[in-house]
């Protein structure tokens, strides 16, 4: 039997995560001193206790999940054998550091400077997302083709079966959105978010990133990670950096990710850090596994399961 850990993105933060592991640990501690550090600001009273517009705010967010995925795995999950790793856009940095990868201060710096960059990006040149449930996602794609004459409007997520995010310029997302609902969505939302990410938009955040990633000791990968851009596993650091780039502007392909690791002989499944999205996420994608997750320090008890 193959373990495969995941890593959360982007919305699975809430107030008061990480904070069971700073009380019961100094090591934990310790990771939130040096964050603070590193970004230059007070992240654990941020994550401990809001408010949660500023949780929210994209600078914000990325290191806050970031940190607590580092956390659980550096004092749980990193004791024991995994065979492969993946992470839902941000998540794909957690699971570069657990795959020894990259450091942890390096990580935090790339993942402090990336949520930075995206969110001054969506200032730039504003956007907005969409999630598009129920709808096979050839059809979305001929919705955003459609919308595409009234701007930027693609895939950003292809989630599970049925479960697809949108994104680009407001008005093109909008039209896919009204073309997918006429194509027989069950389910059509924008998103609250501060940018079109995984899309063009994000262009202006690209050049900035890609210097600081192509500078990073990154190195190769102890385990397979499966790279959001393409689906496939990666273990060289040539291919970890250029995946990196490409995932700022191109679909996270989760669905297929879940999908390969699965059928490369992953059979249990374990969501590392904040929420439970990806566990939801796997359910759906692929049957017959184990899905557990790590959040709360209590836990920990799921990877004797």
């Amino acid at each position: 039997m193959k373990t495969g850990y995941i890593f959360p993105g982007q919305g699975s933060q809430y107030v008061g995560m990480a904070k069971d592991w700073y009380d019961s640990n100094p090591d934990a501690r310790g990771m939130f001193d040096r964050a603070t550090e590193i970004l230059g600001f007070d992240i654990s009273k941020i994550c401990f206790q809001g408010p949660e517009d500023e949780l929210r705010q994209t600078s914000v967010t990325q290191p806050a999940i970031f940190l607590h995925s580092a956390i659980a795995f550096s004092l749980i999950a990193g004791n024991r054998q995994f065979d492969a790793a993946a992470g839902h856009s941000l998540g794909e940095y957690s699971a570069l550091f657990a795959a020894g990868a990259i450091d942890f201060e390096h990580a935090l710096m790339l993942v402090g400077l990336r949520g930075r960059l995206m969110q001054n990006a969506g200032n730039v040149r504003q956007g907005t997302m969409a999630a598009v449930v129920g709808l096979d996602e050839k059809k979305v794609e001929e919705a955003c083709r459609e919308a595409s004459v009234n701007g930027i409007a693609q895939p950003a997520n292809y989630n599970s079966p049925g479960q697809i995010v949108i994104s680009g310029d407001v008005e093109a997302v909008r039209k896919a959105m009204e073309l997918s609902k006429n194509a027989g969505a069950k389910i059509v939302k924008e998103l609250v978010v501060s940018g079109a990410f995984h899309s063009p938009l994000m262009e202006a955040a690209k050049e900035e990133l890609k210097k600081a990633i192509d500078s990073a000791p990154i190195k190769d990968a102890a385990v397979p990670v499966y790279a959001n851009v393409t689906a496939k596993p990666v273990r060289y650091a040539t291919e970890i950096k250029e995946a990196l780039i490409m995932q700022l502007t191109n679909p996270v392909r989760w669905q297929e990710s879940v999908a390969n690791m699965s059928a490369d002989g992953v059979t249990k499944f374990v969501e590392i850090g904040p929420g439970k999205v990806l566990q939801g996420l796997v359910k759906r994608t692929v049957s017959g596994g184990t899905v557990v997750g790590i959040d709360k320090v209590n836990e920990a008890s799921v990877l004797s399961e």
